[in-house]
């Protein structure tokens, strides 16, 4: 049940304790009870525990809590809290009427769909505690004009926040990127300078390695495009490396000792410490928005607009030669079966990739071999949010609202349907035995 009071009994407040006992509380949670950032650990979107609920209804929704604004971020979960954004529209300011423009191809472009350009948004961070919903605390990061506007099914709070157990950090793009400690004291704070997406809205997570912070931040035509590290405990940037690529809003991977990077004209692989690149090899020719995977040797890459394309590229321990692109850096590619804004997710040897209507491609992983394709669900759908997945089992989460476990394995079956009651564009979370699930108004805990 949700606590009555924003500090009910049952809940810890972190200001009664010692920010010592906290962080200890916090450090000496198992890895498999978190999800630390934008599909969890690793970036996968595969916990490493089967025990979570593949049938719920009313009795095994723990708790509910409502979330003002309007959010695509993924919850993140560490030990007994949990984290994520949301952005609150306010009034319209004046003198900003004008769509901003954008430059595409040597052209000026105004999306038709952009929003919210002329409205004051309120961007804020919240904490809850993970055993009963209650809000422990909120941030305003930010509050005011913003620069660009979005697509109208986006969010000024699309990018999912990171965290350590240590401090979380959430990214708005060019409003800033915030540091919180877990008591809710801002840490630091950093201004990335005007990153335009063609007036979609920006939307690439923060990740977290070791001490640093990386930030991957690509605009409209490239020449102002740039990754960039960061120190987790100061704020102070570390690197920062120009990059040869338009606008993306993929989230990297860390790969070993490689900072994996997707892009439409290039796939670039940077060294996390220094930011020197590596190597560079062939990109998705196409819009950037899923994240890469990587697993068995290989990273895999898609795209789904205006063309579809998956990659798997060859990820050796010491990186691959730098060149421009390599065509024998390709394991082997596909051309059928992917989405615009949803992630492909690998279970074991299949690789899975889901159209933006849901139907489901497993793809061996190693070879790029067919294994199934059309694999459906039982009503029409819209996805947005990406797949995740525990044991042999994957979630699918639809717009109208329905989560659909698919069985993982060489035939595509539904095993059933879970109805959340509102619509669904955020990625759930998997941590502890519970799934959390950011709905349009509220975020659920089941178990």
């Amino acid at each position: 049940m949700q606590g009555r009071g924003p500090y009910p009994n049952d809940v810890r407040n972190p200001n009664l304790l010692p920010s010592t006992v906290l962080l200890a509380l916090m450090l000496a949670t198992p890895l498999s009870a978190n999800w630390p950032g934008w599909r969890g650990p690793g970036g996968t979107g595969v916990s490493s525990s089967a025990s979570f609920p593949v049938e719920w209804n009313g009795t095994n929704v723990r708790w509910k809590t409502p979330i003002p604004g309007r959010g695509h971020s993924s919850p993140v979960v560490w030990g007994d809290r949990v984290f994520l954004t949301t952005a609150i529209e306010g009034e319209v300011v004046p003198g900003r009427e004008k769509k901003p423009e954008h430059d595409l191809g040597g052209e000026v472009f105004i999306h038709p769909d952009m929003v919210s350009h002329d409205r004051r948004q309120t961007m804020k961070v919240f904490a809850l505690d993970a055993g009963s919903g209650a809000v422990l605390w909120e941030r305003t990061a930010y509050d005011g004009p913003v620069a660009d506007g979005r697509h109208r099914k986006s969010s000024f709070a699309s990018a999912t926040p990171v965290t350590d157990g240590e401090i979380v950090v959430a990214n708005f793009g060019t409003e800033g990127l915030y540091a919180y400690g877990l008591d809710g004291e801002l840490e630091w704070k950093q201004d990335l300078g005007e990153i335009r997406t063609l007036g979609l809205g920006y939307a690439t997570s923060p990740v977290m390695h070791g001490d640093l912070v990386f930030v991957q931040c690509d605009e409209d035509t490239g020449e102002r495009s740039f990754i960039a590290a960061f120190d987790k405990k100061t704020g102070k940037e570390v690197w920062r490396q120009s990059r040869p690529v338009q606008s993306s809003w993929a989230t990297p991977v860390v790969v070993g000792d490689q900072l994996v990077t997707a892009g439409t004209e290039f796939t670039i692989a940077y060294d996390p410490k220094t930011g020197a690149e590596l190597w560079r090899t062939k990109g998705v020719e196409s819009n950037t928005i899923p994240s890469p995977v990587y697993g068995h040797g290989l990273i895999y890459m898609t795209a789904g607009f205006p063309s579809k394309n998956v990659l798997a590229i060859k990820a050796g321990s010491a990186g691959l030669q730098a060149c421009d692109p390599c065509e024998a850096d390709i394991a082997w590619t596909y051309a059928r079966g992917t989405a615009y804004v949803t992630s492909p997710i690998l279970v074991g040897d299949i690789l899975y990739l889901s159209t933006d209507r849901g139907i489901i491609t497993a793809l061996n992983a190693k070879t790029g071999e067919i294994i199934y394709e059309g694999g459906r669900v039982p009503v029409p759908a819209t996805f947005t949010a990406s797949m995740v997945a525990f044991g042999d089992k994957i979630l699918q989460s639809s717009e109208d609202g329905d989560v659909f476990v698919i069985q993982a394995g060489a035939e595509h079956k539904v095993i059933t349907t879970n109805k959340l009651g509102e619509p669904i564009y955020a990625s759930p979370a998997l941590a502890n035995g519970v799934i959390y699930i950011r709905g349009e108004q509220h975020l659920y805990a089941i178990r």
